[in-house]
């Protein structure tokens, strides 16, 4: 590991809040391309189970995968390798969340520079704690 990359450690957790807004929402899901009811027609969404807009899965991983690459971008550099996300409840459009990460793992690559950094996060709800969405990631970084 190179020496911007010491301060990377299992065990370190860094996050952020995120206040989401309708308007945001219903942005975001159009410019994704995703035109679901749900996200952008709030008098359907009103009708829905879910009461109101609720934010699209892209919108909430963007969010979540977004952090990784802000966080060790600051030290080093960083590039994706891989992440899988698990929709656990529905984010309404007005929600106040918390996005964490924690450094699981880190293992030197087999071929080429750089360190494999192993991730688990999730997307919370800043009041409550619940849980709407968990992810496991990895990135590559000091490349």
């Amino acid at each position: 590991m190179d020496e911007a990359n010491t301060s990377v450690r299992v065990g370190v957790r860094f996050s952020r809040e995120h206040q989401f807004t309708p308007q945001e929402v219903v942005s975001f899901s159009l410019a994704a391309g995703d035109d679901n009811p749900l996200h952008v027609d709030p008098a359907h969404a009103a009708a829905s189970p879910y009461g109101a807009l609720i934010v699209s899965g892209t919108h909430s991983s963007a969010l979540l995968l977004g952090l990784t690459a802000s966080h060790f971008s600051k030290a080093t550099s960083v590039v994706g390798r891989r992440f899988t996300v698990k929709f656990k409840r529905a984010v309404r459009a007005d929600a106040k969340v918390t996005i964490e990460w924690r450094v699981v793992g880190l293992v030197a690559r087999a071929s080429g520079p750089g360190t494999v950094v192993q991730l688990e996060g999730d997307m919370r709800d800043a009041a409550s704690g619940e849980v709407y969405v968990g992810a496991t990631g990895e990135v590559v970084i000091g490349i």
